[in-house]
């Protein structure tokens, strides 16, 4: 969250007191009608009162009271290429960053163009999981949220990144496959059917559903409004804890 910083507070109290001296001298002169004790009256008022406004400001925000920390949370979708999770968490991390909250966003798809040497059998995208899992712990840890989405296709993958998070919200976004393979513009799915490629989850390589996830969205029935809405309620009121 924000800290608001001297220069800040210096202006908000300048521009306020300005406001408050240019009325309080209006003021003084409608009942007096005497245009050097207005402006004397409203001097000193602007003097001693930008001081104390100032004061008042910095101690507030010192004060513990009525404040609450935001609890960091690793939101974590899976699902199939092409079920829709990174368009979700886009919104989701944006809507995040809109509200001042801390957060990063980890996406399979720019993870691997800085590490173009992680592959797609079964260890090394477990050891690829596991590996983001943990820097997403991490961040976590130091009071940063993250908005990860991979298709972290194996269960125990995705219970070891749970138990390195204090708060993990598993997202599965279980849109089906043949919906998947009508939504891929890039022919993948017909290249893995063909076998042109290799290691394909939910082709030749399998997908292990979550058992028991904290949301389960199916974007063959629901908008990518409605999933990110579903997703936003579930973290005010499981995570932020906003009545």
């Amino acid at each position: 969250m924000f800290r608001e910083t001297h220069a800040r507070s210096v202006v908000k109290a300048v521009t306020w007191r300005l406001t408050g001296t240019v009325a309080t001298s209006v003021l003084v002169f409608i009942f007096t009608r005497r245009l050097a004790l207005s402006l004397w009256v409203g001097g000193l008022e602007f003097v001693s009162k930008i001081g104390l406004y100032w004061a008042h400001e910095r101690l507030w925000d010192r004060l513990p009271f009525g404040k609450r920390q935001v609890p960091p949370a690793v939101i974590w979708f899976t699902g199939l290429s092409g079920a829709g999770k990174s368009t979700i968490a886009d919104r989701v991390y944006a809507e995040l960053q809109r509200r001042g909250t801390r957060v990063e966003r980890l996406d399979g798809d720019s993870v691997r163009d800085i590490f173009p040497a992680t592959g797609f059998t079964r260890p090394e995208r477990d050891q690829h999981v596991r590996r983001i899992g943990y820097l997403a712990s991490k961040l976590a840890h130091n009071g940063v949220s993250v908005v990860a989405s991979f298709v972290s296709p194996y269960e125990d993958s995705r219970q070891f990144v749970r138990s390195l998070c204090d708060q993990f919200v598993e997202v599965h976004v279980a849109t089906p496959l043949a919906e998947c393979e009508r939504r891929d513009s890039k022919g993948l799915y017909e290249k893995a059917r063909r076998g042109e490629i290799r290691n394909f989850t939910g082709i030749d390589d399998p997908y292990e559903e979550p058992t028991n996830p904290e949301l389960r969205l199916d974007t063959a029935a629901l908008s990518v409004d409605e999933s990110v809405s579903e997703v936003l309620a579930y973290l005010d009121r499981q995570v932020l804890k906003v009545k």
